[in-house]
Order: structure tokens, then sequence, then C-alpha cells
């Protein structure tokens, strides 16, 4: 679905398939395997719709087509997660920077989910945020484990030591 997305502008995920691969497995890597079979499903029943998923998001984000889905759950889970990047954000500004647009990202993509998947989802990430963990936290730190970091605390110190060596060579 990825590769038959037309972009009215260069994508550097179409450039680097690799790259959104990683991503993709990063941001499903803290979900059930309950919620990936079912958003398996979603996949499948769109692909025997003539459906692409990828197509849809990117529209919806561009708001050139009209909401897919309006369960209010969506608006639920990307509150949370949101929340949660806000969190990130604070705590690692080098690393994390905050803003709207990560919102409408997970919104959009978020309306092509079915209706039993958003339930899973919903149930699982307030099952997370009950138990005060972070999911986003947690998919970044596996992220940074990927490409040669501890943590995430470890590319921010890394990121925070280059702005400093930076800023004295302006002096």
């Amino acid at each position: 679905m990825f590769e038959r997305v037309k972009t009215s502008e260069p994508s550097l995920c179409k450039d680097r398939p690799e790259t959104f691969k990683v991503m993709r497995g990063m941001t499903h890597s803290v979900l059930s395997t309950e919620i990936l079979e079912s958003y398996l499903e979603d996949l499948h029943e769109a692909k025997a719709n003539g459906r692409n998923l990828l197509a849809e998001k990117y529209a919806r984000m561009d708001n050139s087509i009209p909401p897919l889905k309006t369960n209010p759950v969506i608006n639920d889970i990307a509150e949370i997660e949101a929340c949660w990047m806000q969190r990130l954000s604070e705590e690692y500004p080098h690393t994390f920077k905050g803003g709207p647009g990560f919102r409408v990202y997970l919104a959009s993509e978020l309306e092509t989910y079915s209706d039993k998947t958003l339930g899973l989802y919903f149930d699982h990430i307030a099952k997370a945020e009950k138990e005060g963990r972070n999911l986003a936290e947690e998919r970044y730190n596996l992220l940074f484990q990927q490409i040669g970091y501890g943590s995430i605390a470890e590319a921010e110190k890394k990121a925070t030591d280059s702005n400093r060596r930076d800023g004295e060579e302006d002096l």
C-alpha cells in the first residue's frame, strides 16, 4: 500500500523504504498480538475491497477527503498518545520537538482502523496509562537501541553535548 501512495511532493519515506519499515515496526512494537492480528485483518479486508489505507491516511492528513470514521475513541487514543509525545518533548527537548502534527498524523491513521482494532488499541493504551507507562517512550527506546544508542536518554545526552560544542564554537 505504501509503495502505491502517490504524493504531490517528494517523500523521504518513499526514497528510503527501509526507514519506513523500521518506523512502522517501532510504532507497532509495543502493541499486543491481539491488536496486531486485528490490524492485519483490517489490511487484508482493505486489500480485498481495493482500498489503500495509507493513501487514505495521507489524504486525511491533507484534509482532501472527509473523515473516514467518527468513532469517538479515535480522539481518546490521539489524546493519550499526544500527551505521551508531549512528555517526551519536555524531557528530551533536543531529541523530540513537540507540535500538533503528530496528533493529525495519528488521528488520520486511526480513521483507517476497524472499530474492533480501535477498541483493542484503546484498551491497551488505557491500561498502559493506568500502569504509569508511556508507550511512546517505550517505542522510541526500542528504536534508539536498534540504531546504536542505549536509550532515548543517551541520544539526548549526545544531542545536548553536540549543541554545547556548536554553541561554544560560535562564541
